[in-house]
């Protein structure tokens, strides 16, 4: 006689069951088989366990290892723990940004004067050269305009002395010049570069 074949064990479709019989029974089952487990994993590994659970008619069930309330209880510690701890870190964290926040405010505005002096600077510069610089007041001008007034004169100086010295020399060889007091500066301005001669900022 050949054996009845079956479908076997079929996979449920998981949706909410219709009628309220059945829906109970398989709460009851499956609440059952959740104990289960959790009982295990509390034996094998030595967690603590809470679970809690309202059955479809509103009945409360529960289940911990060692016992619910200590779970719980246990739960709300390490969260409030976790809170302040949060706040510890985020109020540093804000006084860290804040910190930050203020150096970069602090550079920007060093930054911004500098450039302001700069620009300052190029304008009387530019402002010199366009006006001829030896027709500009010296007492209106700081100490990095003085260099750089000091700078064009000695540069002023050193052409003319050029040129004098090359006018010499071509007067020179065709006749007898007399020699004028331009040389004598030019001179002087020289032995004033040349080794020996004391700074005039010493």
């Amino acid at each position: 006689m050949a054996s009845k074949k079956t479908k076997g064990r079929q996979k449920v479709e998981m949706k909410r069951i219709e009628n309220q019989d059945d829906r109970l029974i398989t709460f009851s089952k499956r609440r059952s088989g959740i104990y289960k487990k959790a009982s295990e994993l509390a034996t094998l590994t030595g967690a603590e366990i809470a679970i809690a659970v309202f059955s479809p008619a509103g009945k409360p069930f529960s289940f911990g290892h060692p016992s619910v309330e200590s779970v719980i209880n246990r739960f709300l510690e390490d969260s409030l723990n976790m809170d302040s701890t949060y706040h510890l870190v985020e109020a540093h964290r804000r006084m860290r940004i804040e910190e930050l926040t203020q150096k970069h405010n602090d550079m920007q505005h060093q930054l911004d004067e500098k450039k302001e002096k700069g620009l300052k600077l190029k304008s009387t510069i530019k402002e010199m050269d366009s006006k001829g610089w030896w027709d500009t007041a010296i007492e209106e001008l700081n100490i990095q305009q003085l260099i750089e007034l000091e700078k064009k004169f000695n540069e002023l100086q050193m052409t003319l002395c050029s040129k004098i010295a090359e006018n010499t020399s071509t007067v020179a060889s065709s006749s007898q010049a007399p020699e004028t007091g331009h040389s004598f500066a030019c001179t002087i301005a020289n032995d004033q570069n040349a080794p020996g001669f004391p700074d005039k900022n010493h």
